[in-house]
């Protein structure tokens, strides 16, 4: 026996009607009758006396009514269950990045938005993501690489890198550096699996150099904060200024491939939970904004720029 020939049985016995619950259903009468009598060869008695075209549940039939309305009440209950454990009230986000820091206000207005979801973060490299979310270890993966097949992809942000100094630094004062000034300094990055060094590897090799590395690490927020010391510069995405300390300010590259493209990403054939679907829209509305923000920021600077020159 199947569910499907449950819950028909439970309705026919409700209705004590083969037309009427067919009729409800949308199925064609001979096929209802059919499913329940093949329930009752399988259960080997007959659930319904039959008096032409009326049926009447006889005690087998309310005996076995009883069970399968405690078992489909159990099972309606689980349903219930899962649909609000991955709710809004109940639910779990897990979420990779590159860089948490990058997703850190998007998760602060979640959390704060909806207190009852819990939210698991990861900090790994692109290919640690891609295995995690084929797996069904995580919901998403945030980060600057191109996503492994298999995966659906929405872009958050496309921002622009900075080359990050300390303020005493000969280039502090600059409008900009060309990419061979970027190629000539020694630099903190991280390991070669990170954006931020694939980045830079780029950059360089257009110019024919390769980079410097004064010291690598995992983490990019510490050595941001090592760039006021003196011992080298960084790759600074322009989201990240705020976060650098007031000790580094930064300088644009000249040239257009010096930007860093944020997306989110999850598995194509993925179930995501209610909660899941939430951050993702706040995720994208987030970011949307950030960037709404950054461009009125840009425009008025630019307009302080010329007035100052006409003055």
């Amino acid at each position: 026996m199947d569910l499907l020939q449950l819950r028909y049985f439970r309705m026919v016995a409700r209705e004590e009607s083969i037309s009427r619950v067919a009729e409800q259903l949308r199925v064609a009468q001979p096929s209802l009758s059919r499913t329940i009598a093949r329930l009752e060869n399988e259960l080997g008695v007959p659930l319904f006396d039959r008096q032409g075209r009326r049926i009447r549940l006889n005690r087998f039939g309310a005996s076995f009514l009883a069970r399968v309305e405690r078992a489909l009440g159990e099972l309606d209950d689980a349903r219930q269950e899962l649909t609000d454990l991955a709710g809004l009230d109940k639910g779990s986000v897990a979420i990779a990045a590159e860089n948490v820091t990058s997703i850190r206000d998007v998760v602060a207005e979640f959390l704060h938005a909806h207190p009852g979801v819990r939210v698991r973060l990861f900090q790994s490299t692109a290919t640690v993501m891609a295995e995690r979310l084929a797996a069904g270890e995580i919901d998403f993966g945030v980060l600057s690489q191109q996503p492994a097949p298999g995966l659906s992809v929405l872009e958050l942000m496309n921002d622009q890198v900075l080359l990050g100094v300390s303020l005493d630094h000969p280039l502090a004062s600059r409008q900009s550096v060309t990419l061979a000034e970027m190629a000539a300094q020694p630099f903190l990055t991280t390991g070669p699996e990170y954006w931020q060094r694939i980045l830079l590897e780029r950059l360089c090799a257009k110019v024919c150099r390769r980079p410097i590395i004064a010291c690598e690490g995992d983490d990019p927020t510490s050595l941001r904060a090592l760039v006021a010391t003196g011992l080298g510069v960084v790759l600074l995405p322009t989201m990240a200024r705020s976060i650098a300390g007031p000790e580094i300010t930064g300088v644009p590259i000249d040239d257009p491939d010096a930007r860093r493209l944020l997306r989110i990403a999850w598995r194509e054939d993925a179930y995501l939970s209610i909660a899941a679907q939430r951050f993702r829209e706040m995720a994208i509305d987030h970011f949307a904004r950030r960037a709404s923000t950054e461009k009125g920021a840009g425009a008025e600077s630019t307009d302080a720029l010329q007035n100052s020159a006409q003055e």
